[in-house]
C-alpha cells in the first residue's frame, strides 16, 4: 500500500482527491492538510510515502512545506499540484526536491498512475518536461554555484550533464559505454555529494551551474 498525504487549501479539491485515492486499490490516505505548516506537521506525524502538495497555500507555501518535509524525511516523495505547467512555483518546488508536478485538471486515472510513478522513486513525466520548465526559469542567470561541481569526478560530471540533457539511464549507459548499474552508481554519488533528493533536482542543478546551456529564445538549441 502507498500511503498518501493530501494537501490543498480548497476543501472540495482535497475531498475529491481523498475520495479518489481511497477508492483505488493500492492506496491508503494517511491524512489531509489545508496549509503548508499543517502539511509539515502531518507529514512528521504520519510519515506518508507520497505528499500530494498544492503549491499555492496560505501562510506557509507549498514550496516551503516541501523543503521542510524533505529536510526531515529525504526518502519521502512530494508530487506538486499546480494550475499552470510553466509556473515559478513549480520550478521552486523542483529545486526544493519535489519528484515532479501534476496539473490539477489531470484525469483521475493519470493522477493515480502519477502517484504510483513517484512512489516508485521516479521523476514524474520525465526529464524533457522538467528541462522545458528549467529552461524557462534559468535564462535570467544561474542561482547555484558552479564551484559545487568541483566535488564531482570527471565521469560523475558527464553523468550529471547527460541527466540535464534529458537522457535516461539506458541512454547514458549507451553513450558512455558502461552498464546501467554503473550509471546508477555514478548518479547516486552525484546526488549524495550535491545534497540532491530527486532526479528532477539534478536536472535543475545541471542548468543552474551552466553545465547545460538553456535553449536561446531567438535561436536553435545548442547541439548535444
Amino acid at each position: 500500500m502507498t500511503s498518501v498525504l493530501v494537501v490543498d487549501d480548497q476543501m472540495l479539491i482535497r475531498a475529491g482527491l481523498t475520495a479518489l485515492l481511497r477508492a483505488a486499490p493500492g492506496f491508503d490516505v494517511a491524512g489531509e492538510a489545508a496549509d503548508g505548516q499543517e502539511a509539515v506537521d502531518r507529514a512528521r506525524e504520519l510519515r506518508p510515502d507520497v505528499v500530494l502538495m498544492d503549491l499555492r497555500l496560505p501562510e506557509v507555501s507549498g514550496v516551503t512545506a516541501t523543503e521542510r518535509i524533505l529536510a526531515e524525511r529525504p526518502e519521502a516523495r512530494v508530487l506538486a499540484l499546480t494550475t499552470f505547467d510553466l509556473d515559478e512555483y513549480v520550478y521552486a518546488a523542483l529545486r526544493a526536491g519535489a519528484s515532479g508536478f501534476l496539473l490539477k485538471e489531470t484525469p483521475a486515472d493519470q493522477l493515480l498512475a502519477a502517484v504510483r510513478v513517484v512512489a516508485g522513486g521516479e521523476v514524474l513525466y520525465g526529464p524533457t518536461v522538467v528541462r522545458r520548465l528549467v529552461e524557462t526559469y534559468t535564462r535570467a542567470g544561474a542561482a547555484c554555484e558552479a564551484k559545487e561541481l568541483t566535488l564531482l569526478t570527471a565521469r560523475e560530471t558527464q553523468v550529471l550533464r547527460l541527466v540535464g540533457r534529458g537522457r535516461d539511464n539506458a541512454g547514458i549507459a549507451g553513450e558512455l559505454v558502461v552498464s546501467e548499474a554503473t550509471v546508477k552508481t555514478h548518479l547516486h554519488r552525484v546526488m549524495t555529494k550535491l545534497g540532491l533528493s530527486s532526479r528532477a533536482q539534478a536536472v535543475v542543478v545541471a542548468y543552474e551551474t551552466g553545465l547545460v546551456i538553456p535553449r536561446r529564445l531567438d535561436g536553435p538549441r545548442p547541439p548535444d
